[in-house]
């Protein structure tokens, strides 16, 4: 991940001879356009969104699913389009708790039964996001916020009046045999380190840029994160398909 590159980095500056791979659920890697372990996690969250629907439905509630990502909401906003939630809250798009009461209870009006908001464990209001992040882990420290999840379903039942539960289903996402595509990456990925090595070509990381397997200069990447663009491809699809993003 992030800290693997960076750390990379100052041992390439030493001498030693670095060849690094973009390896991280989060696919927050900056430089490449997807990290192997990513497509898995989008999957396992997917398939946990997907059951949360008929419990969500039988019992005619609001169901939040907390997916990880403390600082990019990539795996949040793909599991969930994939997985048909009505919100989505990412650390990229503060939200107002307001906005997302109006959208979940409108959806209850319209005669929809039931919702399901996926959020990201690093999401976090209009308020907070005036505030630098210790101070923002300090406020709910104080308040005995658990998890930002915790907090907005207790704010949503309080505000709507329907029953809310929360899943979290935490490092599950991070285990379990990978995907397909996720192994035909890294294969290819591995293919291209071993020729970097080969040419002894070092203080590069392989990454994935247009499609293409390419490499970047440790230098070029190392402490930066890839954020989801409030006004890229992905959140727009979402926004057109009616999907809150509570801003």
């Amino acid at each position: 991940g992030n800290g693997t590159h960076k750390t990379s980095k100052l041992l390439a500056d030493e001498g030693l001879n670095i060849i690094g791979l973009p390896k991280t659920i989060d696919n927050d890697i900056y430089g490449t356009d997807v990290t192997f372990g990513f497509h898995t996690a989008v999957d396992i969250a997917t398939d946990a969104i997907d059951r949360l629907h008929t419990t969500a439905a039988s019992h005619s509630r609001i169901l939040f699913c907390e997916i990880m990502g403390n600082k990019a909401g990539w795996l949040t906003v793909n599991a969930g389009i994939a997985g048909g939630a009505d919100v989505i809250l990412i650390p990229e798009i503060p939200y107002d708790i307001t906005k997302v009461a109006e959208s979940l209870t409108k959806r209850a009006e319209s005669g929809k039964g039931f919702s399901i908001v996926a959020v990201a464990e690093g999401a976090f209001d209009v308020e907070e996001a005036k505030m630098k992040k210790k101070e923002r882990a300090k406020k709910r420290s104080e308040a005995g916020i658990l998890t930002a999840t915790s907090r907005i379903a207790a704010q949503i039942q309080a505000a709507t009046g329907i029953e809310s539960r929360v899943c979290v289903p935490g490092h599950m996402l991070r285990g379990g045999s990978p995907s397909a595509y996720d192994r035909i990456l890294a294969t290819k990925f591995g293919v291209h380190a071993a020729e970097l090595i080969k040419n002894e070509d070092y203080g590069k990381t392989v990454a994935m840029v247009n499609s293409v397997v390419t490499a970047n200069k440790l230098e070029d990447i190392a402490g930066l994160t890839k954020f989801v663009d409030p006004e890229g491809q992905i959140v727009q699809t979402a926004k057109k398909l009616g999907i809150s993003f509570g801003d």
